[in-house]
């Protein structure tokens, strides 16, 4: 079954608010089995609204609108479905019912505006609005069905859950798409994509999507079968041989973030983490505190910006950032080191660079960021050369900095497992 989002309001086309219905709703889909094609964007305008909806008919089986069921001149997308499919509009008796109880419980004065919500195209059923004043409908037509939700998400979730989704498996039947998301770091997406071609190319189900965001690369494995667990043994196999021949740049999984999956190596280990950031102004330990319980691994995080704090804070002796720069890989060494001083931490992360877009020089131009980690019977540090603006260096930067501790804290662990 093939399916369509309309979601109508100008205020999206302004980016004045973020569709979030729209990934909702995709969501949901997918957990049905549901083939999402297309998903279109349009104003307040009937004429362009209407157009947007027949136009979704002629490809899809199921077009759901968002959006414009309130009470004011611009919410116009019941008249929009009435037009796109020349149904006529009807009052729904229990729709108005629940509108005059709503504002009758909270002794509001109804207006006629707020009675049109009640409107709806003859033929279709109304979905009840448990939060709200404006009902949502669904109109059957031959062999396709439109239903229409409001805009707020509050509004629309209730109904999705209690209406729409018991209406639509009905109508689709047994089946569902299942997706398995697998995310890298430390390796680009061509080069990644390159170890992988031959099972992208031969993919069919599941399908393999390479998807690639600033600091990782992720994979997406997926696959529609009758249900879970039949398209989990789709994707199994699948996953393996990626795995296999990537395993090394994997992180995590699905949702899980690579401060996530640092901080349970941490906790795996028993270790504890200091650092030290200068151009990345606190980012990494911002994420780090992100996860729930980071307390239990993560002592302290000092930003030591100037050369002057990275001596008073740290300990940077004044001879190495004389000889070579606070940017260098001296300097971040040493850093690492006060860090896990300062901490008392088994583990001194940090990092120093130049995040631009002013302050670099030829010898040291702006993106060069060096990394050090330090531990009680030794030390490393990594020199990167990070493109882009000011934040995407800082979060390359952050992103570097962790996995350059996560591969530490997988070789520690292998380490104790040999030994």
């Amino acid at each position: 079954m093939k399916a369509e989002i309309v979601a109508i309001g100008t205020e999206l086309l302004l980016g004045q608010i973020v569709d979030t219905d729209a990934v909702y709703l995709a969501q949901r889909l997918a957990e049905l089995g549901t083939d999402l094609y297309f998903k279109t964007t349009v104003g307040d305008n009937l004429e362009r609204a209407t157009w947007a909806v027949r136009e979704s008919l002629s490809r899809a089986e199921v077009v759901i609108t968002t959006g414009g069921l309130g009470p004011t001149q611009d919410d116009l997308t019941t008249q929009a479905v009435a037009l796109a499919t020349d149904r006529e509009l009807d009052l729904d008796p229990e729709s108005l019912r629940r509108i005059e109880a709503f504002f009758a419980s909270r002794n509001l004065p109804l207006l006629d505006s707020q009675r049109k919500q009640a409107m709806i195209p003859q033929g279709a059923q109304a979905i009840p609005n448990p939060v709200g004043t404006a009902p949502g409908f669904i109109l059957e037509l031959e062999g396709k069905v439109v239903i229409t939700l409001p805009g707020p998400p509050r509004e629309l979730q209730p109904m999705v859950e209690q209406t729409v989704i018991p209406y639509l498996r009905h109508r689709a039947g047994a089946g569902v798409i299942r997706s398995r998301v697998l995310r890298f770091v430390g390796i680009g997406e061509a080069a990644l994509e390159n170890l992988i071609e031959d099972l992208i190319e031969g993919a069919d189900n599941p399908t393999i999507a390479p998807l690639a965001s600033p600091g990782e690369v992720r994979i997406r494995l997926t696959a529609k079968a009758a249900d879970l667990e039949s398209a989990d043994e789709l994707i199994a196999p699948v996953e393996r041989e990626i795995r296999r021949r990537a395993g090394q740049w994997l992180y995590g999984f699905d949702e899980e973030t690579l401060e996530q999956a640092v901080g349970s190596l941490l906790r795996q280990a028993g270790a504890t983490l200091a650092v030290a950031e200068s151009c990345t102004g606190g980012l990494i330990g911002h994420r780090l505190t992100n996860v729930p319980g980071s307390s239990d691994y993560l002592l302290c995080d000092v930003v030591a910006y100037s050369n002057q704090a990275k001596k008073g804070l740290l300990g940077v002796p004044e001879a190495t950032l004389k000889a070579h720069g606070a940017v260098s890989a001296e300097t971040a060494a040493a850093m690492a080191r006060g860090a896990r001083q300062v901490g008392g931490a088994d583990y001194g992360l940090a990092v120093t660079g130049i995040a631009g877009p002013t302050g670099g020089t030829p010898q040291k131009p702006v993106g060069l960021v060096y990394l050090a980690l330090a531990w009680s019977e030794g030390e490393e540090w990594e020199q990167h050369q990070f493109g882009g603006q000011r934040e995407d260096v800082k979060l390359r930067a952050a992103q570097a900095a962790l996995d350059l501790l996560r591969r530490r804290l997988l070789r520690a662990e292998g380490e104790q497992r040999d030994g």
